[in-house]
């Protein structure tokens, strides 16, 4: 387990903010940021992804637009293995979103895809320029290129 501090809230001028101990700042609580929050927590305490080497609102280029992902997870040589996407609760995860993020996908290029809405998640592996769907979340180290 880590240290990390985790759903800390406070409230500043009639808004609730959520501590996010990655950006280790407050950060306004949409229902995103809460599934957002709710997903960081399950990468580091769950699956050993280290902290460090998740980047949250990352940018991206997707056909010439700046966009940004909720989560990339990196290695430690600082290659992308897997983007997040997350929507609120109340949000279907759909084409539309499997879309959204395959567009980021395909700007960064990881193996893996995560689609999150605190119900529902959905993993997918990209092998020979397809998706596949995974059984179970991938830990850290099933996210790393297998060597030899």
């Amino acid at each position: 387990m880590s240290d990390l501090q985790w759903f800390k809230t406070a409230v500043r001028e009639g808004r609730t903010l959520v501590f996010d101990p990655l950006r280790k700042r407050y950060c306004t609580l949409t229902p995103e940021e809460e599934v957002r929050q709710k997903v960081l927590y399950l990468l580091v305490e769950h699956l050993g992804v280290p902290a460090g080497l998740i980047a949250v609102e990352y940018s991206v280029k997707v056909n010439g637009l700046d966009k940004r992902c909720d989560a990339v997870v990196f290695g430690k040589d600082g290659s992308p293995l897997m983007i997040v996407e997350c929507k609120a609760a109340t949000v279907k995860l759909t084409q539309s979103t499997l879309e959204q993020a395959v567009r980021y996908h395909s700007a960064l290029q990881p193996k893996f895809l995560m689609l999150y809405n605190g119900k529902e998640c959905y993993c997918f592996k990209s092998e020979n320029g397809k998706l596949s769907a995974l059984d179970r979340l991938p830990t850290y180290s099933d996210l790393l290129p297998s060597v030899g």
